[in-house]
């Protein structure tokens, strides 16, 4: 009986240890994850006199890109959408109003939002 407890017991070993996916992800108690491979390279006193040690990349030093600057159609059209996403969410605190109308009202709000930005964008580029 012995025996047979050992022998299971090896079986249940090997088989487990030949389950294994070398570098696959780990199953543990605690979710498990994935850990990759390290690798460690060793850099060998390489000098190059064009790159400075002290950033990577062009040899230039880096200069930041000038920020984006809204447009007035850009600004108009968010006030646009500011106005009425508050509209909107007036509209759903509203308890007043059942169901079927505050989602017809939301609706509405949401259709005349289009109608205003399209009609800012014609108002734009016409002038």
């Amino acid at each position: 009986m012995k025996k047979i407890i050992a022998i299971l017991l090896l079986a249940v070993t090997v088989q487990s240890a030949s389950a294994m996916v070398p570098n696959g992800p780990i199953r543990g108690f605690h979710g498990g994850g994935f850990y990759p491979r390290t690798t460690v390279v060793v850099g060998g006193g390489f000098y190059n006199p064009y790159f400075s040690p002290f950033y990577y990349g062009y040899p230039y030093p880096y200069t930041a890109a000038v920020p984006y600057q809204p447009t007035k159609l850009d600004m108009q059209i968010a006030n646009i959408r500011n106005d009425y996403a508050d509209k909107i969410e007036s509209v759903k605190m509203d308890k007043d109003l059942t169901g079927k109308e505050r989602r017809a009202q939301i609706r509405e709000f949401k259709r005349d939002r289009d109608q205003a930005v399209l009609e800012a964008k014609r108002n734009y580029y016409k002038s």
